[in-house]
């Protein structure tokens, strides 16, 4: 296990808003995942990965998402998002040194999204790569699709964006009006799932 030499006191924590009125996203001045990203929704998911697990001690916290250096944690709104904040802040400084970010890493030597196998998916991911992925993950979220089947895509949001009022309104028919101009196709439709 690859663990943080930066000391509590050297950890710089920034902590900001999101669209989300129940999602703070953190962003440290270390990583929090080194390839790739995650999000776990029980402390039963990361019970190998001790800042993550103890979030979830957090009164309300439902989701932890982490994206290089940002931590995004989803919560119900049983505290209000400073209460939230100053707990969140203590977990990281507390459990930082003995936190991995290269977990996962190990176990599949893969890039971090695999190139998908269908052409149409394969053109669908490149145009949110360009267009949506960039501003979802500035605010601490991001968007993975699920499948593609007779026009309808699925898809699944991460992090801030999950349970967000304005990921299934604005969003959404953002995503499926740039889909369809860039694709052609005027009959595909998003479906969040």
């Amino acid at each position: 296990m690859s663990t943080q030499t930066m000391a509590a006191e050297d950890l710089l924590i920034r902590t900001m808003p999101t669209p989300n009125p129940y999602a703070l996203k953190f962003v440290m001045n270390a990583s929090f995942k080194n390839e790739g990203k995650a999000s776990f929704n029980t402390a039963g998911e990361c019970e190998e990965l001790p800042l993550v697990r103890d979030l979830f001690g957090i009164e309300g916290v439902k989701q932890v998402h982490l994206f290089q250096n940002t931590l995004t944690v989803t919560h119900s709104g049983e505290l209000d998002n400073d209460a939230v904040s100053a707990h969140v802040s203590a977990v990281i400084r507390s459990r930082f040194a003995v936190h991995d970010p290269a977990f996962g890493e190990a176990e599949v030597k893969r890039p971090a999204r695999s190139a998908p196998s269908d052409p149409e998916i394969a053109a669908i991911e490149d145009i949110l790569d360009r267009t949506i992925r960039p501003g979802l993950q500035a605010d601490g979220g991001d968007i993975e699709v699920i499948e593609l089947t007779n026009n309808e895509l699925k898809i699944t949001y991460q992090g801030a964006c999950g349970g967000c009022p304005s990921s299934m309104a604005g969003t959404l028919d953002a995503i499926q009006g740039i889909l369809r101009n860039e694709l052609g196709n005027e009959s595909i439709v998003v479906t969040p799932v």
